[in-house]
């Protein structure tokens, strides 16, 4: 295989399936050419099938795949797939933010000197002085009040107001009072006795619509630090989703939802409260299809990608399909706070249709030829989708960013299992719990690297001290094929498990980076795919049979057999053949 790299390079992959079948193999033979140059002069096209991936695909490859009606760009790094018309957020109160919007006792209180820079560019924002992405959004106003809040009604001292913050806020209230919108004075002192400046502005507010009357009464509670009801949740939920930002006296103030998502991620959400969010959208679009499948795994990826390390889920989907097992991913194109690579990124850029219906994606899970797809939140679940822009403005992750993990956008007729990933400690068991709530016969949560599903081959840094360790898994599987949701304790076999890649043949290596770079991360995947041996094809090995053996997947009982079996996927080219004709087959479902 040949390799040429160029820090500011376009990409270009062939790799060709041949027909012939070599002397004594009952596998088709894979050449492959994997190449970056800061010049592309266009790639050797054979007379067989060939992948070209670069940063536009040119007619006779178009043709050759059967793409007639490619229109999609395909910028390099995740940050470029932000999308334009989301209006940015100010950055002064962004990085306030940061450090108070966030749990009891990770806050950092904010000195009085930013703090002051925070209330004073607020103000200037309120009277209209700042223009364009100096503004500070309604969304933020929300997020930053409620957080405020918060800590002074509920949080231990410690992450309690500063005395400089209390000072700062001495200063500027009595003029941001004249000029903040009723609903955020609401947020920031909702019984009139937080700012030391009397107002029955707060005590009396109640929105400007039903929707908004039901928020604000929740609100009430969250702000003071309190929980409530499932049926309460999807009530507020349903009421004023799908935001509508271009009209907002048809809906609801942002300011309003933003401090309802980030108070109750702040005052650590219970179960009720996730399950609700879990299912609260489950029929928008109807029931979902079924697929006539043996077994699928759902893979619930952090929807806002990875900014440092490769993202092997896509390709391990590719491994796994290959004998069976087929595999459902979801996500979106970009989600902050991270906004890094996604799968539906790497998808785009190898011109596959990323805007399949569930019913379209059943289609293919079905396929003998693909067995796995991806559904975008943008096509199954479009009142979620909507709160995209919005998310950035509240800078941490809501509830919503735990339990859209943990979907069902298609069904199968067979076993179903759920894996998600997870970065911090005492999610595992929510999630855990909300994948038994969607009665699948196995449930896995891993702490891979940055919070994603990637099992890693590197070796655990001595000195790491507390929390779970990267690799770390838990999970059950039921032990009949009657649905989790039917059997009894017994019948759920639960395990956790610190997977250590050396106690199963693999050599230590460093994790790949990809640094934001899609086209890396695409590059890295398919040269393993195309047999190339090194820590990417590890990696992918690892994650396949890993999941393989710890979800109880038949004939992977003993965890070498499951691993030789995802080899056997990649080195017979399998697993390659399989991504191009999700590539093909999707684009021909418009």
């Amino acid at each position: 295989m040949e390799v040429l790299l160029n820090p500011e390079s376009s990409l270009s992959i062939i790799s060709t399936v041949h027909n012939n079948r070599p002397r004594n193999s009952t596998h088709s033979h894979i050449r492959t050419s994997l190449r970056f140059s800061s010049k592309y002069l266009g790639p050797r096209i054979p007379r067989q099938p060939s992948l070209t991936v670069k940063s536009v695909l040119d007619s006779a490859t178009i043709d050759l795949l059967g793409l007639t009606e490619y229109d999609i760009r395909n910028p390099a790094l995740s940050s470029s797939y932000r999308r334009s018309q989301f209006p940015k957020p100010n950055q002064t109160v962004l990085d306030a933010q940061a450090r108070v919007c966030t749990g009891p006792t990770q806050t950092r209180p904010l000195g009085e000197e930013q703090a002051v820079k925070v209330l004073d560019t607020i103000l200037r924002s309120a009277k209209g002085d700042l223009k364009d992405e100096d503004e500070v959004s309604k969304s933020q106003l929300g997020a930053f009040f409620a957080a405020m809040t918060i800590r002074t009604n509920a949080f231990p001292e410690a992450t309690q107001w500063s005395e400089g913050e209390r000072r700062a806020m001495d200063t500027f209230w009595p003029l941001l009072v004249r000029v903040l919108p009723h609903d955020v004075i609401f947020i920031a002192d909702p019984e009139g006795s937080i700012m030391g400046v009397g107002s029955s502005i707060g005590p009396q507010y109640l929105g400007n619509s039903s929707s908004e009357m039901r928020l604000v009464g929740a609100l009430r509670e969250v702000l003071a630090g309190g929980h409530l009801g499932y049926e309460e949740v999807q009530g507020v939920l349903r009421d004023v989703l799908p935001l509508n930002v271009e009209n907002e006296s048809s809906g609801v103030s942002e300011s309003l939802l933003s401090a309802f998502l980030i108070g109750q991620r702040m005052n650590r959400e219970t179960d009720r409260e996730l399950k609700a969010y879990c299912l609260a959208f489950d029929d928008e679009l109807g029931p979902p299809p079924v697929a006539e499948v043996r077994s699928l795994t759902h893979y619930g990826e952090p929807y806002d990608g990875n900014t440092r390390y490769f993202r092997s889920t896509l390709f391990v989907a590719a491994v796994r399909s290959c004998y069976g097992e087929a595999c459902l991913l979801h996500g979106v194109e970009w989600m902050p706070p991270k906004g890094g690579i996604t799968e539906e990124q790497m998808l785009n850029f190898m011109g596959a249709n990323t805007s399949l219906s569930p019913l379209q994606a059943k289609y293919l899970l079905e396929d003998e030829e693909v067995g796995f797809a991806y559904v975008s939140q943008r096509e199954a679940r479009p009142s979620l989708y909507s709160l995209t822009g919005l998310r950035e403005h509240i800078k941490k992750r809501p509830p919503i960013a735990t339990t859209e993990k943990v979907q069902q956008f298609i069904k199968a007729r067979g076993k179903e299992a759920i894996i998600a990933g997870f970065y911090h400690d005492g999610y595992e068991e929510p999630l855990l719990m909300l994948m038994k709530r969607r009665g699948v016969h196995s449930g896995l949560v891993v702490k891979g690297e940055e919070g994603a599903l990637s099992m890693t081959t590197r070796l655990r840094s001595a000195h790491i001290s507390k929390g779970f360790p990267v690799n770390y898994c838990s999970g059950f599987r039921s032990l009949s094929m009657v649905s989790a949701c039917e059997v009894d304790g017994v019948s759920r076999e639960s395990f956790n498990i610190e997977v250590n890649a050396k106690d199963y043949g693999f050599e230590p290596t460093d994790s790949p980076r990809t640094d934001r770079s899609v086209s890396k991360n695409i590059a890295l995947g398919l040269a393993a795919l195309c047999g190339e041996k090194g820590p990417t094809y590890d990696r992918i090995v690892l994650n396949a049979g890993m999941v393989d053996h710890l979800l109880g997947c038949d004939g992977a009982e003993d965890i070498s057999v499951a691993l030789d079996r995802a080899r056997e996927a990649i080195d017979s080219g399998k697993a390659l053949k399989r991504l191009i004709n999700y590539i093909k087959i999707s684009h021909k479902m418009r």
